[in-house]
C-alpha cells in the first residue's frame, strides 16, 4: 500500500488526511473513498480540470500524463510543474503527498459521489 498525504484544504479537509491506497488507484478515487470530495465534474474522463492536484512528493512515482492530460491542465488553476488531474494520476508504490488548490474553474459546485 502506498501512503497518501493531503495537505489541510480550507473545505474539503481542514485538518488534512493520511491514509493507505493500494498501487494502480487513481489518486482521485483514492481522494473519494477516503471522504474527501475533490470536484470530477467530468466523472473523470479527463474532459475538465475540476480534480487538478498539486504533487508536492512523490510525482516521479506516477506515470508520465498523456497528452490530452498534459492540454487539460494548460487551463487548470494555479498550474505548477507538479500539477495532475487526479482522475488521471495512478497512485504507484511510492508515498505522495498532495495539495488540493483553493479554486478550480467550474463555476458551479455539484454535488458527486464515488
Amino acid at each position: 500500500m502506498t501512503q497518501i498525504i493531503v495537505l489541510p484544504h480550507e473545505e474539503l479537509c481542514p485538518r488534512g488526511a493520511l491514509f493507505d491506497a493500494a498501487p494502480g488507484t487513481s489518486l482521485c478515487d483514492a481522494l473519494l473513498e477516503h471522504g474527501i470530495e475533490i470536484e470530477h465534474a467530468c466523472e473523470k474522463s479527463c474532459a475538465c480540470t475540476t480534480c487538478h492536484v498539486i504533487v508536492r512528493e512523490g510525482f516521479g512515482s506516477l506515470a508520465e500524463a498523456t497528452e490530452l492530460e498534459e492540454d487539460m491542465l494548460d487551463k487548470a488553476w494555479g498550474l505548477e510543474a507538479c500539477s495532475r488531474l487526479s482522475c488521471q494520476a495512478i497512485v504507484g508504490d511510492q508515498d505522495l503527498v498532495v495539495e488540493i488548490p483553493k479554486y478550480t474553474i467550474n463555476m458551479a459546485k455539484e454535488g458527486h459521489s464515488k
